[in-house]
């Protein structure tokens, strides 16, 4: 069973749910995304995600883009966050995810991209630009080095949720509305008929993510799934207080923990 895997369990034998944050890397700069990533550990949080900056992110809203153009300032390339999650690994086991887009891995070379994943200690990829149509090339090098290459699905995917969840390891990452990532006041997908779909097929926890905002929202919506994703908001934390930001995370973290 995969770290990924394991850390859903534990919560599961808590009776909880599995809260996951999501930081950019090198926004403000790789040594404060380093601290972040040990407050939001400290906070309660069960998994974290670390974004790649890249020049297009079409999946993700305003606040997020903004991380990715103040990270790309810094010239924040791979090898930096590769050698950021290594110094990591020094000091924590607290699975570690990479949000990013296929080109990325493409202008990097598959194969040495997920041999240096294993090689830092990450345990898991999103790609969030990859059907899972055209998934086999990267997954076959995931798959091997034991890294989970981690499957989304959206409100609009009920007739391919199937084949999805067929491959699909990790966790299930379940997208809880149309469009680009960013808070929303209010989230209007029937996740009633979402999840009755998604359970029939998906063998592997659930964590619901896009649009979820604050501990009041992940509250309404935790029993659906399995864990809870909060991005543009904590990102938001981070434009606002910059390499002070830690003391503010942890304690978002610590409010949404709180309540699942």
């Amino acid at each position: 069973m995969s770290n990924i895997k394991l850390a859903f369990e534990k919560k599961k034998l808590e009776g909880k749910k599995a809260f996951i944050p999501f930081v950019t890397a090198g926004d403000p700069n790789l040594e404060a995304t380093e601290q972040f990533i040990y407050a939001l550990e400290k906070g309660g949080s069960t998994l974290i995600e670390i974004g790649i900056p890249f020049s297009d992110p079409v999946a993700d809203g305003p606040v997020i883009q903004a991380a990715n153009l103040r990270a790309m300032e810094n010239d924040i390339h791979v090898n930096n966050v590769f050698d950021m999650v290594a110094k990591i690994r020094k000091n924590t086991q607290i699975p570690l995810v990479f949000l990013m887009y296929a080109n990325t891995i493409y202008h990097y070379g598959i194969a040495d991209f997920f041999k240096r994943c294993q090689e830092v200690g990450l345990d898991g990829v999103i790609i969030a630009d990859l059907p899972c149509e055209e998934k086999e090339e990267f997954d076959a090098y995931a798959r091997d080095l034991d890294i989970d290459l981690i499957a989304l699905v959206a409100p609009t995917s009920r007739a391919r949720t199937e084949k999805i969840c067929e491959t699909a390891r990790g966790f299930l990452y379940c997208v809880s509305s149309l469009g680009v990532t960013g808070m929303r006041s209010q989230i209007e997908t029937d996740f009633g008929e979402m999840f009755e779909t998604i359970k029939k097929y998906s063998k592997i926890p659930t964590a619901l993510g896009f649009g979820i905002s604050n501990a009041e929202q992940a509250a309404v919506l935790k029993d659906y799934a399995d864990g809870i994703i909060i991005g543009s908001a904590v990102v938001r934390i981070i434009e606002e207080k910059g390499v002070e930001a830690a003391p503010a995370l942890e304690a978002f973290a610590r409010s949404v923990v709180d309540v699942l």
